[in-house]
């Protein structure tokens, strides 16, 4: 089969286009025939950092984690899933699991689901990571209805799906942003846009909230950002984060009595722990979308396998709005 792989780790001109040997299918897992896969930042980060991160796979490796697909062939012990379903996860392209930049995949029917009916190949295949990742945050600090929650990032790719589940969940729903297209993104997702270039964190929460903070906040930015979040917070308040590889003085969180939530979705398929955990959640993930009320934004671009590498500098550039989605 064709696949792009990479014999050593650096930027996107380490992509090749390679024949490879099909996988075999094993006890437990599916075949999958690829009809798209999508970019997200740790794509960009195990490329580009490779051995120092401690998931990244051994090479050559082909990397890539969600995908959207057919299903050729079924192994032992599988009985939820039949040749022909189509199917949606994210099952590879980390540690010893072989990714989606490929036409065929093995994955482990534990970390995949029924595509949703109403969504395209491309479209489902943009929303495993982030949907996994805003769903399990949002459940951790326990998004209940009319609470007032903030996304940081909201027209990102983690922080638009976020923005959507808590408008789901009943929640008064508000995002930052820091131009015009993605505050008009933010606004035609339902959630009330805010500037953070020309607003200060004390500003905004006065306005929104009368100075009592935000119940939620699904940190997608993190880093130093996570200062702002804990800042905008109220009392007792939860706090998600996708990104806290950093050090910070916790003395607000402290005061505050905050919760921190940091949700790295990846252990499932890193460590073999609680993977049906993910199964789950794209199944109920499917349900929202079939029910009208979650729908993943792509970015404009189009690629496809052999464009890899142009689809990760879409990415990096920062121009991107939406997921960006490779067609296999």
């Amino acid at each position: 089969m064709k696949a792009m792989i990479v014999n050593t780790f650096g930027g996107p001109e380490v992509f090749e286009l390679a024949n490879v040997p099909m996988p075999t299918v094993k006890s437990g897992h599916v075949l999958v025939r690829i009809a798209a896969t999508s970019v997200n930042t740790v794509d960009m980060m195990i490329r580009q950092i490779g051995a120092d991160l401690p998931l990244a796979p051994e090479l050559p490796a082909i990397l890539g984690m969600d995908f959207a697909g057919v299903i050729e062939e079924v192994g032992d012990d599988v009985t939820d899933y039949a040749i022909g379903d189509e199917v949606y996860g994210c099952a590879g392209g980390l540690a010893d699991l072989a990714g989606t930049l490929a036409q065929y995949m093995v994955a482990d029917v534990q970390l995949i689901a029924h595509k949703p009916n109403n969504l395209s190949m491309r479209e489902a295949a943009a929303l495993p990571l982030v949907g996994i990742t805003a769903y399990e945050g949002l459940i951790r600090a326990g998004i209940a209805k009319d609470q007032r929650v903030l996304v940081h990032g909201g027209s990102g790719g983690v922080g638009h799906v976020a923005l959507q589940l808590a408008k789901y969940f009943g929640a008064d729903v508000y995002a930052t942003g820091g131009g015009e297209k993605q505050l008009m993104l933010i606004e035609r997702l339902g959630a009330t846009g805010i500037n953070y270039k020309t607003t200060a964190v004390t500003e905004y929460v006065a306005k929104h909230t009368q100075d009592a903070g935000f119940d939620v906040i699904f940190d997608s930015v993190g880093g130093a950002n996570l200062t702002s979040s804990f800042d905008a917070a109220a009392l007792n308040g939860q706090v998600v984060t996708t990104v806290s590889l950093i050090e910070l003085d916790l003395s607000t969180v402290h005061f505050k009595g905050l919760s921190l939530h940091v949700v790295f979705m990846l252990i499932p398929m890193l460590h073999h722990f609680k993977r049906a955990q993910h199964g789950k959640i794209l199944k109920q993930l499917a349900a929202i979308v079939e029910a009208g009320h979650l729908r993943p934004v792509l970015d404009e671009s189009q690629f496809t396998l052999t464009d890899i590498a142009k689809a990760h500098e879409r990415l990096a550039s920062g121009q991107a709005m939406g997921k960006v989605v490779v067609e296999v």
